[in-house]
């Protein structure tokens, strides 16, 4: 019977955190068919690997015998652009080459001891693991491990020695704060964890790992924090991410599509963020949050609407300051998806309601305009949408020049050839830069779509179209869920001990209560925690 030792030490590695791992590896190949023993013949199973992996130039394979007093024919295989060189030539390649390992028990020379022995004494790193399937061994070769191979034995020896070049913890630069933290997540998923993990310093805190994708095998993990997070959530999200069955997955995007219930709706419903203090808020407040390697973009469920109004800064700063800043992105909402709309309707259907001296001065502006108002508007909204996805996609040192030129020359050139009214160009103007103040970039993309909508309806029928566009988007924003949570939570079902964080921030001691919505353990401090007065 094999006694081959299986250690696992979590070091830092992608795998193996603090759970188990969420059901079978999805998508993988194994699924097909049932699992390959590995070769006993040291130079079939080389040969294997090299034909596998189409003969990569960057395997190495590195043979040796082993110098224990029995003359064993041993190979270290491992893809040199994804490992890190410095362990595998400390801590693998010397600890198996030294001269000075202790001797082999007598008389016991077999490869199985053999076998033995390196995993108990000849490998100097942190975690090892005993694989004897072929599946297996390649997803591990591949994910940047190095597998130690022994002549007449059909497992094999898997050590962590994952590396590579990979980014720098860096600021975030999509959700950059004045006061706070400056780190934010990179395209490893084991630097991610461990900046996670050093915000909650729990033992509750665990995740579990799902290899997705036939093709790419990409390391997905689920966080969360047991006794706080609902055991309920935890397992609704554990079978989503054990459905999802592609070949690839190349950023967190796809998770968010195969995960989300109801794909149909311009809302999202999964948050995402780059900043590992905003993850750490959301798992304490019961949440789950998804991280998938090779993106800095991490997704957190549930989801409710308040979520992409309420920027990490805004708990770092005063209350008072917090909440009139949050106050004000609800009306920079409102502006974004309503004030072309608003227009259109002033100047088409509802003069009447405009001050006499403002209505004189518009009509005098638009006096030479040869379009309706919505033609006009959908002109300007379309050409800013332009320049504006021009500005993101041209390179960095000409993008912002380009866009504000372009959005200068020609507001002016509009206007100078009468295209366009100067109102127009001013209700455009005040849109975009509102949109701007929306915290969350897919939020800020709803709206955008939205707002022409918005238009069509008001160029229609006036406030009874605007009127009616938003009892219907209302309406649909009431039907949404996301992991089983209404998305308007808690307006919708109304819940007052919950709505001292959403609209306003009252100060930290008066938010005693975690959400019951995502929360098993809604208790967040005891009472008596004001301070003196």
């Amino acid at each position: 019977m094999r006694k081959v030792r299986r250690a696992l030490f979590s070091n830092g590695g992608a795998s193996g955190g603090g759970a188990n791992s969420i059901g079978s590896q999805n998508g993988s190949p194994s699924r097909a068919a049932p699992p390959v023993q590995l070769d006993t013949d040291l130079e079939a199973n080389i040969s294997r690997i090299r034909s596998d992996l189409a003969s990569s130039p960057d395997l190495i394979v590195r043979k040796f015998t082993l110098q224990t007093g029995q003359k064993l024919p041993v190979a270290a295989i491992y893809l040199d652009s994804i490992i890190n060189k410095e362990l595998v030539n400390e801590f693998v390649m010397k600890s198996l080459m030294s001269p000075f390992l202790p001797e082999m028990p007598d008389g016991d020379g077999s490869p199985e001891a053999a076998f033995q022995y390196i995993c108990d004494n000849a490998l100097a790193i942190g975690q090892i693991e005993v694989i004897d399937n072929w599946t297996s061994m390649l997803l591990e070769l591949l994910t940047g491990k190095t597998i130690v191979l022994v002549n007449g034995w059909d497992q094999c020896i898997c050590g962590n020695t994952i590396g590579g070049e990979t980014r720098a913890v860096t600021e975030a630069s999509t959700q950059v704060v004045i006061r706070g933290p400056k780190d934010s997540f990179t395209e490893a998923i084991a630097t991610n964890i461990a900046l996670v993990r050093r915000r909650i310093r729990s033992p509750k805190f665990g995740f579990e790992t799902i290899k997705i994708g036939a093709v790419t095998q990409t390391s997905v993990a689920m966080l969360y924090i047991e006794g706080i997070a609902k055991d309920e959530i935890v397992q609704e999200v554990r079978t989503r991410l054990g459905k999802i069955n592609t070949d690839a997955i190349l950023e967190s995007g796809y998770i968010e599509e195969f995960i989300e219930d109801n794909w149909n709706s311009p809302f999202p419903t999964v948050f995402n963020t780059e900043r590992p203090d905003v993850i750490a808020a959301n798992l304490l407040e019961g949440r789950i949050a998804i991280l998938v390697d090779g993106t800095p973009f991490a997704l957190v469920v549930p989801t409710i609407f308040a979520q992409f109004f309420a920027a990490a800064e805004d708990y770092y700063q005063r209350y008072d300051i917090g909440t009139f800043i949050r106050l004000l992105r609800y009306v920079a909402f409102v502006i974004s998806l309503f004030g072309p709309a608003f227009y259109i309707a002033l100047t088409t259907f509802h003069q009447e309601m405009l001050p006499t001296a403002l209505l004189i001065n518009l009509s005098g502006s638009r006096e030479g305009v040869p379009f309706p108002a919505i033609i006009e508007a959908f002109s300007m909204e379309i050409s800013f949408e332009i320049l504006r996805e021009a500005g993101v996609r041209m390179p960095r040192a000409v993008g912002q020049t380009v866009s504000i030129v372009g959005a200068l020359v020609l507001g002016e050139a509009a206007v100078q050839a009468g295209i366009v009214s100067p109102i127009m160009v001013i209700v455009v103007a005040i849109t975009a830069i509102a949109n701007f103040s929306i915290p969350a970039y897919n939020m800020a993309i709803t709206a955008r779509l939205l707002r022409f909508l918005f238009m069509l309806a008001a160029g229609f029928l006036g406030f009874y179209g605007i009127v009616l566009g938003m009892i219907m988007m209302i309406g649909h924003m009431n039907a949404l869920r996301s992991i089983g949570v209404s998305f308007l939570s808690p307006l919708v079902p109304l819940k007052y001990k919950q709505m001292k964080d959403i609209f306003v921030r009252l100060p930290h001691w008066s938010i005693r209560d975690r959400p019951d919505d995502t929360a098993e353990d809604t208790v967040r401090m005891p009472p008596g925690q004001q301070p003196q007065q």
